[in-house]
């Protein structure tokens, strides 16, 4: 029989669940936890959904557009221009690999211990600025695979996990599109960023640049620390969260999963090689800063209108959209042409559809959750944060490696025939792919179907 403190708390947990009288999901959250103080009512707390400190919550995500350094290392006066590269590709990929390999662990270390959170942001502040820092003063490749590679991708990544925490709180109804703005703030600051930094590494070189991003990071970062703040006191919930993992022997979780490493593989390398391959087929040189700002004014609209239409749609229609959508320009307009226009349109397209994504990943967790209803929806988001980060790490050597192999059309006016082309194709076969989820799904119906038959 239960004692008299065990009764005590499963009531104040469901009262606390009737209270907030939120969705499903995020009322087992609640159910789940033991609060240490007595818990707020509804009323006094802020909105879901809408307000101020919703929306400031949303504002926190940003990252730098890593594809203009690639030009730059590769000029005859970079310092580091006989490395391959592929080499310099893994430097990107870890940078975007490494902090999303770290947010299943981080994720659930913040869930299961809340009061955790708030040290995170000012923790991932000092290791950003630090290896930012670092990073201007070493020589070797191996210097800033460490410092801009993987210690920048650990301080953004503790800055990153609290915040997302946040929004899962402050978000309900309307997940998707906050999801959206989310992703959409990251998108915002590579559409000035590719032009600052070739102006910056043109003018002072790599050393100031980095001196001078490490500064702005700073103060960029800083203010969010005061005011960001999670819609449910960390002093009224426990110190200790109970959590179920059930959703990892579901199938459907898996199969979400391999949709988010498929599509991640080939995510990036468009942007990483963009600013390369506009002097390869011979553009002007601010074609490249050109292309990477368009890549990112069209993410920005793609991930708000994704999220948004993912909170209407179901996951299935969602992710196809969003996989469909990128695949086509890949095939139609990178490969098969190599005039400015077409390539411009390619990125316009590319930049909506691709960039709006990971936008759906709200979706996903909601389809998710109908097989483990008791699972952390925040949880489930650090976990397939998890699986895009596999991609990103492989799709470093993967895309140096397509570089290696030879083109696959001979005719000089495609795309396809340039050295890029074995890239350009990986890259339409992982959008492809990035719907494996829905058709994993429409098989199941179609053999179904057949043996109901």
């Amino acid at each position: 029989m239960a004692s008299s403190s065990e009764q005590t708390v499963y009531a104040m947990e469901s009262l606390q669940g009737e209270r907030l009288g939120e969705t499903e999901s995020a009322s087992a959250d609640c159910e789940r936890t033991g609060n240490v103080t007595p818990p707020p009512t509804e009323t006094s707390l802020p909105p879901t959904d809408h307000g101020k400190d919703a929306y400031l919550t949303l504002m926190c995500c940003y990252s730098v557009s890593f594809g203009i350094f690639q030009e730059y290392y590769s000029r005859p006066s970079s310092p580091i221009s006989t490395a391959s590269s592929g080499t310099i590709a893994t430097i990107g990929a870890l940078q975007q690999g490494v902090m999303y390999l770290m947010m299943p662990f981080a994720f659930l270390i913040l869930t299961r211990y809340p009061h955790l959170r708030q040290w995170c942001g000012p923790l991932g502040l000092a290791i950003t600025t630090a290896s930012l820092t670092a990073s201007a003063f070493v020589s070797g490749i191996g210097g800033l695979i460490a410092t801009q590679g993987a210690l920048y991708s650990i301080g953004c990544g503790l800055v990153f996990c609290p915040i997302s925490h946040y929004m899962n709180e402050w978000f309900v109804e309307r997940k998707g599109m906050a999801l959206g703005v989310m992703w959409a703030g990251k998108s915002s600051t590579g559409i000035a960023m590719p032009f600052i930094f070739d102006a910056l590494l043109r003018k002072i070189g790599l050393r100031a640049t980095l001196l001078a991003w490490a500064g702005a990071s700073a103060v960029m970062i800083l203010p969010t620390l005061f005011f960001i703040k999670p819609r449910i006191p960390i002093h009224t919930q426990a110190r200790v969260q109970k959590l179920s993992f059930n959703f990892l022997r579901h199938t459907s979780f898996w199969m979400m999963q391999a949709s988010v490493i498929i599509q991640s593989l080939g995510y990036l390398m468009p942007s990483t090689y963009l600013a390369s391959y506009a002097s390869t087929i011979g553009l002007p040189s601010i074609t490249g800063p050109i292309l990477l700002a368009l890549f990112s004014v069209a993410s920005v609209p793609g991930g708000i209108i994704h999220g948004m239409v993912g909170d209407k749609l179901s996951a299935t229609k969602a992710v196809t959209i969003a996989s469909l959508g990128s695949a086509l320009p890949i095939f139609l307009l990178w490969g098969l042409s190599l005039n400015l226009a077409n390539l411009v349109v390619f990125v316009v397209l590319y930049g909506f559809f691709a960039g709006g994504f990971s936008s759906t990943w709200s979706n996903m967790s909601a389809d998710i959750q109908k097989d483990d209803s008791a699972a952390d929806s925040a949880l489930i988001f650090g976990m397939l944060m998890g699986g895009r980060g596999v991609g990103f790490v492989v799709a470093g050597p993967l895309s140096g490696a397509l570089l290696q192999a030879r083109a696959v059309l001979s005719d000089e006016a495609l795309g396809y025939a340039t050295q890029y082309g074995p890239m350009i194709i990986c890259t339409g076969v992982t959008a492809v792919f990035g719907a494996w989820a829905p058709m994993w799904k429409g098989m199941r119906v179609a053999l179904g179907t057949c043996g109901g038959d």
